[in-house]
């Protein structure tokens, strides 16, 4: 089944390059969606895919890069309309 999930990361993902792994790991596994820094020193990302590739992601969103310190991971349905391969975006 197709869903859409937003997630928000907390911890040291910032300035460590995880927007650049979230987007060469999502499109390893074929996810849809975008990532961002938020102005709060969070991630946001929002993936769009099979549950259970998404489930996936989410676990090795656990990880994130190397030089990250992920502390939690907030997990939220989404109906925003996501098409498109999965991209970065600009801070907010």
């Amino acid at each position: 089944m197709i869903d859409t999930i937003r997630i928000i990361i907390h911890g040291r993902v910032q300035g460590v390059g995880y927007r650049a792994w979230a987007v060469e790991t999502a499109t390893h596994f074929g996810l849809g969606g975008w990532v961002r820094n938020r102005n709060d020193g969070t991630v946001e990302a929002i993936f769009r895919g099979e549950e259970t590739v998404i489930a996936e992601m989410i676990e090795a969103c656990k990880q994130g890069p190397k030089a990250a310190r992920v502390e939690s991971i907030e997990s939220f349905t989404c109906k925003e309309e996501i098409s498109g391969l999965f991209s970065a975006r600009p801070t907010v």
